[in-house]
């Protein structure tokens, strides 16, 4: 077991990548809709949205405004190479604006953009490309002293997630464990 954080935030690609079934605890979690093929169906997406209501998920869209509103999410995702000043203006309708970075300039400019959270990428070294550069728990908790709401992201799998406890934040974002070992990453959170 490791030290328990506020917030986890769940990054997906598809409704059909996350069991809402799984995730027993409330208040808890969020999960950000990261689909640029936009294969989900209108339907099937509002059905998944009242789901996460009913279980207390916050639900996010990531860079489309339109589906945001239409779909009546908590808030927008910002990726990292999203640099619209004009998200402000959706600050004003409850939106929780979220935001990802990789180095401090991206930090910044999120900080302009009115995150609330930001997730920093990466973490640990990750699976899909062994010479991309990573942070590792010391630079992390570096930059988490210029800013209080960074979340770490990238790296975070099963056999690492104890390593959790000795980094400074208030949660985590996961990506791709969750559609490898989804029922062993969940056990592991609670």
């Amino acid at each position: 077991m490791f030290t328990k954080k506020i917030k986890y935030f769940l990054l997906i690609e598809s409704i059909k990548d996350i069991d809402l079934k799984n995730i027993k605890i409330r208040n808890k979690f969020s999960i950000i809709y990261r689909n640029n093929n936009k294969t989900d169906d209108l339907d099937d997406l509002l059905k998944f949205r009242r789901q996460c209501r009913i279980k207390a998920i916050k639900f996010y869209i990531a860079n489309n405004f339109s589906l945001a509103f239409f779909l009546n999410s908590d808030g927008l995702y910002l990726s990292s190479f999203n640099k619209n000043l004009n998200v402000l203006n959706f600050k004003k309708n409850n939106f929780e604006i979220i935001g990802s970075a990789h180095n401090i300039k991206e930090i910044i400019l999120k900080k302009k953009q009115g995150c609330s959270f930001i997730l920093l990428s990466k973490l640990f070294k990750v699976d899909y490309d062994k010479k991309a550069p990573f942070l590792g728990v010391l630079k992390f908790n570096n930059l988490s002293k210029i800013s209080k709401n960074l979340i770490p992201l990238g790296g975070i799998k099963y056999e690492n997630i104890n390593n959790l406890k000795n980094v400074f934040c208030l949660g985590i974002a996961i990506l791709s464990e969750i559609k490898k070992k989804p029922t062993k990453i969940f056990s592991r959170l609670f």
